[in-house]
C-alpha cells in the first residue's frame, strides 16, 4: 500500500514537473498571456455582448418579417407560431447571435493588436520557422477574396438554394396530401443553415490555395485524397440541409467544383 502511496506521489510531482515546464516554455507564456487577456478584456467582452443584442433586437423583428412576406413563400405555405414565446425566443437567439459576432470580431481586432506586441508570440514563431504575417499584397487578395466568396455563397444560397429546396419541400409534402403549415423558428433556422453551409462551401477555393501555398499538403497528396474530399462536401451538405438527393447535391456540388477550379489555377499559376 505505502509502495503504492509512493508511486502516486511519484507520478504526481513528475506530472506537477512537467506542466510547470511546459508553462515556463515560450508556448506556454503565450497560453498564460492569453489567459490574462481574456480576463482582462472580461468587461469589455460583456459589454460588447450586450450592445450587440441591444442592437440586434429591434433589427430582428424587421429580418423576420421580410422573411415571412408572402411572395418569398412557396405557394399553399403558411407560417405558424406553436407557443407563446416562440417569436421573442427567435428574436433573442437572432440578437444574441449578433452580440456574439460583434464579440468574435472584437477578439480578432485585439487579438492581432496583442499579438502584434507580444514577444512570448514571436519566440513561439521562432520555434516553429514562421514570422507573423504582414498585410503583403497576398495578404490583402486573400481578404477581398473571401469577402467575395462570402457574398457569392450567400447569393446563392438565396436565390438559387434556398428557393429550389423550399419549391422541392413544399410541391413533396402537398403531393402526399398533407398541409404546409411551417413552424417559424424551423423555417428560419432552414434559411440560416443554408446561409452558412453555402458562406463555409464557398471558401474551398481559398481554403485550397492556402493549403497548397504554404506547403501544408502537397498537390500529390490533395489529389490522393480527392474522394475523401468529395465525401467531406456531402458531409457538410447532409449536415446542414435535409436528408434527400437533391439537397445533398445542391450544397455539395458547388463546393466540389470551386475545389477543382482551385486545383486548376494553382497548376496554372505555378507555372508562370
Amino acid at each position: 500500500m505505502s509502495l503504492n502511496n509512493g508511486e502516486i506521489m511519484s507520478d504526481n510531482s513528475d506530472l506537477a514537473s512537467a506542466v510547470e515546464e511546459l508553462m515556463d516554455s515560450p508556448g506556454g507564456q503565450l497560453l498564460k498571456q492569453s489567459r490574462d487577456f481574456l480576463r482582462s478584456k472580461i468587461k469589455v467582452i460583456g459589454f460588447v455582448f450586450i450592445f450587440g443584442i441591444i442592437i440586434g433586437f429591434p433589427i430582428t423583428r424587421e429580418l423576420i418579417s421580410w422573411l415571412i412576406e408572402p411572395n418569398r413563400l412557396p405557394d399553399g405555405v403558411e407560417i405558424i407560431v406553436t407557443s407563446p414565446v416562440e417569436f421573442i425566443m427567435l428574436q433573442l437567439r437572432i440578437a444574441m447571435s449578433i452580440g456574439m459576432f460583434f464579440v468574435v470580431a472584437t477578439l480578432i481586432y485585439f487579438g492581432i493588436i496583442e499579438g502584434l506586441k507580444s514577444p512570448e508570440l514571436k519566440q513561439r514563431l521562432i520555434g516553429i520557422n514562421t514570422t507573423i504575417p504582414k498585410p503583403a499584397p497576398t495578404f490583402i487578395i486573400t481578404t477581398i477574396a473571401i469577402i467575395i466568396l462570402s457574398i457569392s455563397g450567400l447569393y446563392y444560397s438565396w436565390n438559387w438554394l434556398t428557393p429550389m429546396l423550399l419549391e422541392y419541400l413544399t410541391n413533396d409534402a402537398q403531393s402526399a396530401g398533407l398541409s404546409t403549415e411551417w413552424r417559424l423558428s424551423g423555417y428560419v433556422g432552414f434559411i440560416t443553415n443554408l446561409a452558412i453551409a453555402s458562406i463555409i462551401g464557398f471558401q474551398a477555393p481559398v481554403a485550397t490555395l492556402l493549403i497548397l501555398r504554404f506547403g501544408v499538403v502537397d498537390r500529390s497528396q490533395i489529389k490522393q485524397y480527392r474522394r475523401h474530399i468529395w465525401f467531406a462536401s456531402f458531409v457538410m451538405g447532409a449536415l446542414f440541409s435535409p436528408p434527400d438527393p437533391l439537397s445533398l447535391f445542391l450544397v455539395a456540388v458547388p463546393v466540389i467544383l470551386l475545389f477543382e477550379i482551385a486545383l486548376i489555377i494553382d497548376t496554372f499559376t505555378r507555372e508562370q
